[in-house]
This record gives structure tokens, sequence and C-alpha cells, in this order.
């Protein structure tokens, strides 16, 4: 069986290799034989790559990859709820290898009739958009939220819920160039970054209530999400595609009553029961499959081209996700 791995940190399409390991085990009680059939490369990834996501680096030599799609094989005794030929959630971590053994009761069949593509990315960005918009401040038709990395996979699927739930987005981007397309996918209003954000920000929603913003740069980006909130508002950091740490200043925490939080996907699959946790997934997957939520898929790689994948990942000015597949060769 093929399976990537890392042995060191460091630029991830150089430490990334794809190597031979055992076969899974047959399934025992309770669990189930999943064959791979396609997984994304996310932002995430890459950082693990370099040594530099979470609290605690993984031990090393490690299977990468957090997310993906495939069929199951075999089950164990027990297992009732799946059947082979299912498609189901990779179980993870660990999810770029061919095939993989986990619990069943972690699994369930997801629907009939949607592309396995956009399945393999089911499990990180759709909850990921949809807790941030719902958990920290409730939803309301008319009222806005904001979002910086809005042309990310998350920020494509932001736009989507929040429109789904009556609310309208303020989307700042980086690069001129990204503004048209931003707009073609819904984006109500989209702003390139700079220091007079807030200025632009009231200019375009007038008295509209901005109370939400979501950040995924950090550093000083944070502060000037922050400044454009209403008094009281919240701004949810869930990642520091700047490098730098969360910057807000004193006039908006102390004086405006803004508050900072952040957003880890992996605490919430630890605190929340799992029956909580399947019926969100079920409730994602309904929209994958009535078209309410889709991510564009700039590529897909075979398992054997996956440096060429990692690198293609990692470029700026994507128009959508790297994925690679686990049975073309």
């Amino acid at each position: 069986m093929q399976a990537a791995q890392f042995s060191r940190f460091g630029k991830p399409e150089e430490v990334i290799d794809v190597v031979e390991q055992p076969e899974p085990d047959a399934p025992g009680d309770g669990e189930a034989l999943v064959q791979t059939e396609f997984f994304p490369i996310n932002p995430a990834d890459l950082l693990n790559l370099e040594g530099k996501y979470g609290a605690t680096p993984p031990q090393l030599p490690s299977v990468p990859g957090a997310e993906g799609v495939g069929r199951v094989l075999k089950v164990g005794a027990g297992v009732a709820h799946l059947k082979p030929g299912d498609r189901v959630l990779l179980p993870g971590p660990g999810a770029w290898r061919e095939r993989a053994l986990g619990k069943a009761a972690g699994m369930f069949a997801l629907p009939a009739g949607v592309d396995p593509k956009q399945l393999a990315m089911l499990r990180v960005n759709p909850p990921t958009a949809y807790l941030m918009l719902h958990r920290y401040v409730a939803p309301q038709a008319g009222h806005w939220v904001m979002q910086n990395a809005a042309n990310s996979g998350v920020g494509h699927l932001l736009v989507k819920l929040a429109r789904e739930a009556g609310m309208k987005t303020v989307n700042v981007v980086r690069r001129p160039e990204l503004v048209a397309a931003l707009r073609a996918h819904g984006g109500d209003v989209v702003l390139v970054d700079g220091p007079d954000l807030d200025v632009r920000v009231r200019e375009a929603i007038g008295g509209g209530t901005l109370a939400l913003g979501i950040d995924a740069v950090g550093g000083a980006s944070t502060q000037r999400l922050a400044r454009c909130l209403a008094d009281g508002g919240t701004v949810v950091n869930y990642g520091a595609l700047s490098g730098e740490a969360c910057s807000v200043d004193t006039r908006e925490l102390i004086f405006r009553g803004v508050s900072l939080t952040g957003f880890w996907l992996r605490r919430w699959f630890v605190e929340t029961p799992p029956g909580e946790i399947a019926a969100l997934y079920r409730t994602l997957a309904g929209k994958l499959a009535d078209g309410t939520l889709a991510v564009d898929v700039e590529r897909t790689y075979p398992l054997r081209q996956l440096k060429d994948a990692v690198a293609h990942a990692a470029r700026g000015a994507r128009q959508g996700k790297i994925l690679v597949s686990c049975t073309e060769t």
C-alpha cells in the first residue's frame, strides 16, 4: 500500500514522499476498512509539513492529511450501519494513504449522486465556515459578516452560507485581480486590504450592522478587521497566513468592547458529542447534494505526483483547491 510520509520538517514539496507501507489489518469489531478515492491539500497540511501547525508538531515519521473520501471495502463484526461500497469520509488524521482502517462509529454513509471530489473536502472547510458563522454571533437576516482571505475555500463557503442565512458579506482580499471573481461568486462587497479599510467598509455598508469578523490572516490584518466592526463585535481568528500573531489594540478591546477569540476545528471534535458531529455533517452533506455548497477545484493529481501537487497547492493565485486521487494512475 502506498502512503504519503514525511520524516523532517521543511519546504512541503521537498519533505513529502510517497512510500510503501504494510496493508492495514482486516477490520476488527466495530471497525471499517476504507479505500481512498480523493483527498485535498489544505493550508493546514502545508503548515504541518513545515512544523508550524498547532501547539505540538507531529511525531516523525508521520502520514499527513486531515480529510478525504473513500469507499468501504470491508466492515468488522457489529457494524450494521455501513456496508461495502458505501462512500464515507476518511478516518483521520493521516488521511494521505491508499487505504485506512478506522472506527465505524465515526463514519456514516454519504449521499449518493454527489461529486466525490466535493465530498473529499467536506470534513474541514464546510464545518469551519458553518460553525464560525453560527457559534459566536447569532446570524440575523439583513446583517453583515466580514472576512479576510475571502478567496479561500472557507471564504467561498462562508459567502454561500451567509447568503443562505439572509446575511450580506464584506470580503477582503490581498490582490486586486481577485475582486471580480469573488463578486461573481456572490460576495456582496469585495475590497482590497489596506490601512483605510474601515473607512471603505463603512461607506460600503451604510448604516448596516456588522458584528462578526472572520480572520484567517493574523498580524495587523486582525486589527484592521476589528476596526471595521460595530461596538461589541467579535473577531474569530482561525489562521495565521501572515505568519504573525494577531494584533488588536486597546481602543478596540477596552473602549469599544470588541472581543477576539479563536476557532480550531480539532478542538470542536474533542468537545462535541459524536451524535452532534454526525448531525452537522449530514446537514452539510445535504447542502452539497442540493448544490448550496461547492468549492472550485483547480487540478487533480494522481498520488504518484504528490510532490507536484503539494508544490502547486503552496503557490499563490490559485483559483481552486488541489486534490489528489488514489484511484488514478
